[in-house]
């Protein structure tokens, strides 16, 4: 089990649940616009914003965007120390760093000192880009793992632990085996996820493999959906991915059938109006949709609620058992109807 750190009120490790984290694209130094986008991503369920202090004005900023939201906010900082510190005095939640391009151990122990001040926690990365020179022949994983190590040692040096340590890349094989190599020999909290990983189309393929791999393993603290777009919709796909990995349960699971010959009503239609009926709805129901009365009870018998179509008419069920048979033309409003019903005995 991991490291517990807190991050502005928001624990992970030591088996919390795995947190959401996303990323601002607004330029940080826009107080108002940052502070709209964080809003939007905390409607959408992020848990973390990351923003990029890349000069004094940005991480000065961190101070009035801090005054108008309620979300622990972390600051990406490249380079430069200063930043990082300034960074922490306006009260970021938890500072990105690379301690290895910081610069002097005088630099570093500056940042350590101000992190212990204002108990503000290091998140430690390596990726593809960042790997030491000293680890270039070394296979991609362990240089990812060394890189990421050498820099954690360089706290440690200063007694500081309050570390998170991420690993990235743009190959989905080269992230997973280096964070089971790290979850190996390391106990402080992994955020996860596959860098650069492109438009939402080819993401949700790749941070899906990668991050869900890794869940299933019962590795990560945190997670962020590299999306190139709009931020929002790396907290959807983020949900989507700890609903299905089996981690954190996120409203309702539609399943549905892929059709075959027995199918004779549109199940492809059916279960997006049904997804779209059960979008809002925060309890986590299993909704079966299925496309024949003959297996569909039990194909979904897991299923809390599910309808199974027929010829002209279809079937409404309940963990499998049958419920109710219904015309083709009033199934939809009997479903909705049930669904109502199941609801209100879970409320």
């Amino acid at each position: 089990m991991t490291r517990k750190v807190n991050i502005g009120g928001v624990i992970i490790g030591g088996g919390r649940p795995v947190a959401i984290q996303s990323m601002t694209n607004t330029d940080t130094a826009d107080v108002e616009a940052s502070v709209a986008q964080i809003a939007a991503l905390q409607e959408a369920g992020c848990e973390i914003v990351r923003l990029s202090a890349y000069d004094i004005k940005s991480a000065r900023a961190f101070r009035a965007i801090k005054d108008q939201t309620s979300i622990p906010l972390v600051a990406d900082v490249h380079f430069d120390y200063k930043i990082a510190i300034a960074a922490m005095e306006a009260g970021a939640d938890k500072v990105r760093i690379n301690p290895g391009n910081i610069g002097s151990e005088d630099k570093v122990r500056q940042v350590v000192a101000a992190a212990k001040m204002h108990h503000v926690p290091l998140r430690v990365g390596a990726n593809s880009g960042s790997i030491g020179k000293a680890y270039w022949d070394r296979p991609k994983h362990e240089a990812l793992v060394e890189s990421a190590l050498e820099n954690v040692r360089m706290l440690e040096k200063e007694h500081f632990q309050d570390i998170v340590i991420s690993l990235k890349s743009s190959s989905v094989p080269e992230t997973i085996r280096a964070c089971r190599r790290l979850h190996e020999i390391c106990e402080y909290p992994q955020h996860l996820g596959v860098t650069e990983a492109g438009i939402r189309e080819t993401s949700v393929i790749k941070s899906s493999m990668g991050i869900g791999a890794l869940l299933v393993d019962g590795i990560g603290d945190t997670i962020r959906v590299s999306i190139t777009g709009d931020p929002v919709e790396e907290v959807r796909v983020a949900k989507d991915i700890l609903r299905y990995s089996g981690v954190r349960p996120f409203g309702p699971e539609v399943v549905s059938c892929p059709t075959c010959a027995r199918t004779r009503i549109d199940i492809e239609a059916m279960a997006r109006r049904v997804g779209e009926m059960v979008k809002t709805i925060d309890v986590p129901l299993k909704i079966a949709v299925m496309g024949c009365a003959v297996n569909g009870p039990g194909e979904a018998r897991d299923a809390d609620i599910g309808i199974a179509g027929g010829n002209g008419e279809g079937l409404l069920f309940i963990k499998g058992a049958p419920y109710k048979k219904v015309k083709e033309s009033e199934l939809f409003s009997a479903f909705q109807e049930l669904l109502e019903k199941i609801l209100a005995e879970w409320a």
